[in-house]
């Protein structure tokens, strides 16, 4: 088909029904009348030759083709709109809205100062983060890029890896009183151990040296268990027992003398930090500048372990 042939004003009001979720709502957020927005999707259903969208009395479904041809106008609509802001100030200029997820943890800790430090750096930045340990749908939602921790899980979207993602065994100072500073793996197992339960196998863990040995490890003394970082790190400060915790989340408690790292000669396996936004052929260039400065922090947080 000749994209000549599709009038590109009517690809963005067949996106704001799909969004809208009905024509009424549509013309609504366009503010147009209904029957503008019912013609302009009769005439772009005759210029692609198909049907789009199966309408009912009540509902308004995408077709199996409808479906495709949604995800494609979106990604026709930001590269004319990424184009059009370059075009408007400059290639090299950062502004507009960034929308942004991340995990709770993640986004509180080591996103939003991050956003911040770019809004100083760029008045003409505004910026929205979602904080969210569910999966966020970065078309359904809005979102520009969004901070994923580990492993991906498969999707259209493009990734860029930001740096590793490290954890330390850490415990309280108190607690360490109490029973003592383990020498060696083997000593970790009968201690009391405060469980992140969403890790995957949260108590079962691999140790190595710098000379190559290895040692697995499985808590047997399970005395808190929680779905919260923020709670795990609570319960770690009280002195409750063993975290395994990411370092961004306890480097600064270490650093201060609230948290000791446990078996510094021993580190636990990385994983991955992954910064991951719609597939398009232009990145706009305040989601590249938002990467670029994860891995940077990314960068300083390694080279301060």
């Amino acid at each position: 088909m000749d994209i000549s042939a599709v009038n590109l004003n009517r690809l963005a009001v067949f996106v704001a029904v799909v969004e809208a979720g009905s024509l009424t709502a549509a013309a609504v957020r366009l503010g147009l009348a209904k029957s503008m927005v019912s013609k302009h999707m009769q005439l772009l259903e005759s210029e692609v030759g198909v049907d789009l969208l199966v309408r009912s009395t009540r509902t308004l479904r995408l077709t199996e083709a409808g479906r495709a041809f949604y995800e494609a106008s979106r990604q026709v609509l930001q590269a004319a709109g990424d184009a059009i802001e370059q075009a408007r100030t400059g290639r090299d200029s950062v502004q507009g809205k960034l929308r942004v997820a991340a995990p709770v943890d993640y986004g509180v800790m080591v996103v939003a100062p991050l956003l911040s430090r770019l809004r100083a750096r760029y008045p003409g930045l505004t910026v929205e983060l979602q904080c969210a340990d569910h999966r966020v749908d970065l078309v359904a939602e809005g979102i520009d890029v969004a901070v994923r921790l580990g492993k991906l899980g498969d999707s259209g979207h493009q990734a860029a890896r930001v740096g590793p993602l490290l954890r330390w065994l850490v415990a309280s100072p108190d607690f360490i009183a109490r029973h003592g500073m383990p020498d060696e793996p083997a000593a970790l197992a009968s201690l009391p151990y405060v469980e992140l339960t969403v890790v995957a196998q949260s108590g079962s863990f691999t140790l190595s040296d710098a000379q190559g040995h290895v040692h697995e490890v499985a808590m047997r003394n399970t005395v808190f268990s929680t779905n919260s970082a923020y709670a795990s790190r609570a319960a770690a400060l009280a002195g409750n027992g063993v975290l395994r915790a990411t370092v961004f989340s306890v480097q600064d408690d270490v650093a201060g003398g609230r948290l000791v790292r446990l078996l510094p000669d021993w580190s636990l396996a990385a994983s991955d930090i992954h910064a991951v936004y719609p597939a398009s052929p232009h990145l706009p260039h305040k989601v590249r500048v938002f990467i670029d400065e994860l891995k940077a922090d990314a960068g300083a947080t390694i080279s301060s372990t």
